[in-house]
């Protein structure tokens, strides 16, 4: 008999590492995924200081960067899913970076 199960459950995160190129995502469930920062230009511009301050809400579903303006869905990081932002945005949020002590390169 098989005691096959189709419970899907919804992936939250447990735990979030930023590494040099990646975004690191523990799951409750025991998996761990890696994606490219590079899909994610405000991380990938951010400082390491900025990177390192993120909150993980919605019963661990939702991952935000409160000072990057960034917020990303664990299922999308699942899925693949890169940056929805526009050149145009994101051109305007880098200017808006120049001038302060932020590192925009």
């Amino acid at each position: 008999m098989n005691s096959f199960c189709n419970n899907k459950q919804e992936p939250r995160a447990q735990q979030v590492k930023i590494s040099e190129d990646a975004l690191i995502i523990d799951l409750i469930d025991g998996r761990s995924i890696s994606v490219p920062l590079v899909w994610y230009p405000r991380l990938w511009y951010g400082t390491p200081e900025e990177r390192e301050e993120f909150e993980i809400f919605g019963d661990g579903k939702y991952l935000h960067w409160p000072n990057l303006d960034e917020d990303l869905t664990v299922e999308g990081l699942i899925e693949g899913l890169r940056s929805g932002e526009s050149p145009k945005s994101l051109k305007k949020w880098l200017e808006s970076r120049q001038g302060s002590d932020k590192q925009t390169a």
